[in-house]
C-alpha cells in the first residue's frame, strides 16, 4: 500500500511495550482492543533479553549482556563479525538477522496466532540513534560515536526490521513498522553532539529496509523539522503532554502531510495517574482542539482528520497490566468517538 493512499481516519494502534509476562495474555488484550492495526507486544519483564535493546542485539558484532545490560565488546577483533554483517546487508539475508522467541515472545505467540486484522499490521524496533546512544562498549563509550558501529549498527537494524516486515506480512498485506527513537528527545543538547545529516543517514538507512508503510515514535520533544525530513510515512508523538509541539513546524508539517504523510497522536496518557481520570470523549475533544488549532496556522483540518492514526503516548510496559489494558480499551474509545464525530463509521 503506497503511503499517498493511506488514509486511516482514526484509527486506533500502539506502540508496542506491554507489563505482561505471559505472551498469549499480552496478545489477547492487545487483539482484543486494536483490530484494525494491531501490534505485536513487547515484553521487557518478562527477560532482560526482551527489553529494548537487547531484543534487537542478537548477531551484533560484540555484543554482550552483562548486569542485564547489553554492552559491546570491543576488546578482541571485530572485523570478522563486521564482515559478516555486511556480506548479509549486501545479500539482503534477512533469516541471519531473525529475531528469536527467546529475545522476543510476543512476537512469536502473536505470529503463532495469525489474527486476522481489518486493516493492517504494526511491528517495531529500536532505532539507531536510540539503540546507539543507549548501549555503551567496555569503556562506557556511547556506540554511536564510532563512525564504523553506527553504520554496522543501522545496517543490522535495517536487517532486523525488514525480517520482521516478512514475517507480518504472512498476516497481512498492509504492514506498518515504527523505528523507536525516545533519545531524539536530546537532539541540540550539550550531551548529544551529532549533526542532523548524521541523524537523518542513520535512521534512513534502517527505514530504507523497510516495504510498508514505516514510522518514527519519538514520546517527548524533539526537533520535528529534523523528523520530517526523513523518509518516514508517519510521525507518532506524545499529544497529551506535547500537543502543542507540532505547531512550531508549520512549514515543515505542511510538506509532510502534503506527501501523504500520517500524524500517529499519542492522546491517550500512558501513565497511572493520568489514565484514571480521562475518559474517552474528554481525549476526543483534546485531539480535535490540537488539530484546530493547526488548521489555525494553516494546515487543512480534513487533511489532519484523514491522515491520522490514534495511539496512547508511549509504550505501557511501566504500567500494571490492568491499567495497560485500560490504555488500550481507551485508545480504541478515543478512536471510535473520534471516527464517529467525524462520519467515518
Amino acid at each position: 500500500m503506497e503511503h499517498k493512499t493511506f488514509k486511516p481516519g482514526g484509527l486506533a494502534t500502539a506502540i508496542g511495550s506491554m507489563p505482561h509476562v505471559d505472551p498469549l495474555e499480552a496478545c489477547s488484550i492487545v487483539l482484543a482492543n486494536l483490530k484494525e492495526i494491531p501490534v505485536w507486544p513487547q515484553l521487557p519483564n518478562r527477560s532482560p533479553l526482551e527489553e529494548m535493546y537487547a531484543q534487537f542485539s542478537e548477531g551484533f558484532p560484540g555484543a554482550a549482556l552483562k548486569n542485564d545490560q547489553v554492552y559491546v565488546d570491543r576488546s578482541g577483533d571485530l572485523s570478522a563479525p563486521l564482515e559478516e554483517l555486511y556480506s548479509a546487508y549486501l545479500s539482503n539475508d534477512l533469516d541471519s538477522y531473525a529475531i528469536s522467541p527467546k529475545h522476543a515472545a510476543g512476537l512469536h505467540e502473536f505470529l503463532r496466532l495469525k489474527p486476522k486484522p481489518g486493516f493492517a499490521v504494526k511491528g517495531q524496533v529500536t532505532g539507531p540513534i536510540t539503540f546507539g546512544l543507549a548501549t555503551t562498549d567496555q569503556n562506557r563509550q556511547p556506540i554511536l560515536y564510532d563512525e564504523t558501529l553506527a553504520d554496522a549498527l543501522a545496517k543490522h537494524l535495517r536487517l532486523k526490521a525488514a525480517w520482521q516486515e516478512r514475517e507480518l506480512a504472512k498476516l497481512s498485506p498492509h504492514t506498518i513498522i515504527f523505528v523507536d527513537e525516545p533519545y531524539l528527545v536530546s537532539l541540540g543538547s550539550a550531551f548529544v553532539a551529532l549533526s542532523e545529516n548524521t541523524v537523518i543517514t542513520l535512521i534512513d538507512e534502517v527505514l530504507d529496509g523497510i516495504s510498508g508503510l514505516k514510522g518514527i515514535h519519538c514520546c517527548g520533544n524533539t526537533d520535528w523539522s529534523t523528523v520530517m525530513k526523513t523518509s518516514i510515512d508517519i510521525l507518532n508523538f506524545d499529544a497529551y503532554a506535547y500537543g502543542e509541539s507540532l505547531a512550531l513546524y508549520p512549514g515543515d508539517l505542511k510538506a509532510f502531510l502534503d506527501r501523504g504523510g500520517i500524524l500517529a497522536w499519542g492522546i491517550v496518557p500512558s501513565d497511572e495517574k493520568s489514565l484514571s481520570g480521562e475518559t474517552a470523549p474528554r481525549l476526543a475533544e483534546r485531539l480535535q482542539k490540537l488539530m484546530r488549532s493547526l488548521a489555525a496556522k494553516g494546515i487543512r483540518y480534513d487533511i489532519l482528520v484523514e491522515q491520522c492514526l490514534i495511539t496512547p503516548s508511549c509504550g505501557l510496559a511501566t504500567l500494571s497490566a490492568e491499567a495497560a489494558s485500560r490504555a488500550l480499551e481507551l485508545t480504541s474509545e478515543v478512536s471510535r468517538e473520534f471516527r464517529h464525530s467525524h462520519g467515518l463509521i
